[in-house]
């Protein structure tokens, strides 16, 4: 049985006197994929910042590989790494000395050339932030909040806005991470996303979990609830069609 190493209990946080999470109960499985999914306004994003000590706590507990988050947020810092919805560096700083101040901030030395290589930047060594396109910059948060090995990974909505090359290769990165132990907790909007990419998945609504399963239970859970819709048999995609014409190679 696989240990449990995010437990929230009834986790609350209030604004202006009402519930934007609402008494949230949840485990999470080391090792495991695992999707936050809901409408905008739905608590998503407010509960990764609590799990990530970025908003106080206004009710209950969360518990990060045992740890107290409340309690002891500077040991929680240490072994968590968080990708940002929008990521910022600064304009004038090559991509290497990024990785290394990244790694020195958390007492760490690293080979700044293995990390960009790994997420298909390693070209772009001495280029500048600001030089990178959108997937570029969406890489290299990730290669930055890796530097210290963490144990637990966020990410915040990580494929908005890319084309469908970056956005794959996003995915194949993800995997990555996940394959080499690292548990990785994600929100999305992209619904074909989770599916492929997540063991399980919540689906929260006015701050509640009103959903809890893999993929594919749910989606059983939905047929047995006597769900039909039209049926089409499509052997491939607009997506398919595009990556078929336009390569999977990333336009960097």
């Amino acid at each position: 049985m696989s240990k449990i190493i995010l437990k929230l209990k009834d986790l609350r946080k209030l604004y202006d006197g009402k519930a934007v999470v609402n008494g949230i109960n949840l485990e999470v499985k080391m090792g495991e994929i695992f999707g936050i999914l809901g409408p905008n306004g739905a608590g998503k994003t407010t509960t990764l910042e609590m799990i990530e000590t970025m908003r106080e706590i206004d009710g209950g507990s969360i518990f990060l590989d045992g740890i107290d988050v409340e309690k002891y947020p500077d040991q929680i810092k240490k072994i968590i790494g968080v990708q940002p919805q929008m990521p910022a560096f600064q304009d004038k700083q090559k991509l290497s000395e990024i990785i290394e101040m990244f790694a020195a901030a958390y007492g760490e030395r690293v080979n700044a050339q293995d990390f960009l290589n790994e997420v298909q930047l390693g070209e772009k060594t001495n280029s500048y932030a600001e030089q990178l396109s959108g997937g570029q910059k969406q890489r290299l948060s990730i290669a930055v909040a890796l530097v210290h090995r963490p144990k637990v990974f966020f990410l915040d909505e990580p494929t908005t806005g890319l084309d469908p090359q970056a956005r794959r290769n996003l995915w194949e990165l993800i995997k990555m991470i996940r394959d080499r132990g690292v548990t990785v907790i994600m929100t999305t909007h992209y619904l074909d996303e989770a599916e492929l990419l997540c063991d399980r998945v919540a689906i929260m609504d006015h701050g509640k979990i009103i959903a809890l399963d893999s993929p594919k239970n749910l989606i059983l859970q939905l047929l047995k609830r006597g769900f039909k819709k039209v049926q089409k048999v499509e052997q491939a995609s607009l997506d398919d069609v595009f990556i078929d014409l336009t390569g999977k190679a990333l336009r960097d």
